[in-house]
């Protein structure tokens, strides 16, 4: 299958230096995971950053990961097929509502921005894989209709006569 221009260099690196930059705003906050716990801090919330930190660290890596397989395919370095068979973006873990509701609203807006971009990349990924062939909405929503057609048509007209 021939690669199609709707994917471009362009297009990934400016996702993977938005990746970059979201990824060092999550290294940051959940780095501060690894210190010693204040001795009024809650261990819910500890262990709510904790897992929620590395869910959203992974999802991180996984984005990191896709884009850095495109980029290879682009420089010559992993064939179409290598990065069609090896290089799909893992499924999203989304972040848990009930540890959420723990966490500082900064924290909860740079996970939700983590969850977009996944979101984003996955769709991408998604159309790729299907070469691009996503069909109109109009003509999916016009061919159901005609079929539903057919459908009225043949019970009106009874069984056939054989």
């Amino acid at each position: 299958m021939a690669r199609t221009s709707n994917l471009s260099r362009p297009i990934i690196e400016a996702l993977y230096s938005e990746a970059l930059v979201l990824a060092d705003e999550v290294r940051a906050v959940f780095a501060l995971g690894t210190r010693e716990p204040a001795l009024d801090e809650d261990a819910s919330v500890r262990l709510a950053l904790s897992t929620e930190g590395l869910k959203t660290t992974t999802r991180m890596m996984h984005l990191l990961a896709w884009l850095l397989n495109q980029r290879a395919f682009f420089s010559g370095e992993l064939t179409d097929n290598q990065v069609r068979n090896h290089g799909a973006l893992p499924p999203d873990r989304p972040a848990d509502p009930a540890q959420l509701d723990m966490l500082e609203p900064e924290t909860r807006a740079l996970i939700a921005e983590t969850e977009a971009l996944h979101g984003r990349i996955a769709r991408l990924d998604r159309a790729w894989r299907q070469g691009f062939d996503m069909g109109s909405p109009v003509r999916v929503f016009q061919h159901r209709i005609g079929e539903e057609f057919s459908r009225l048509e043949m019970r009106q007209s009874g069984p056939a006569q054989h």
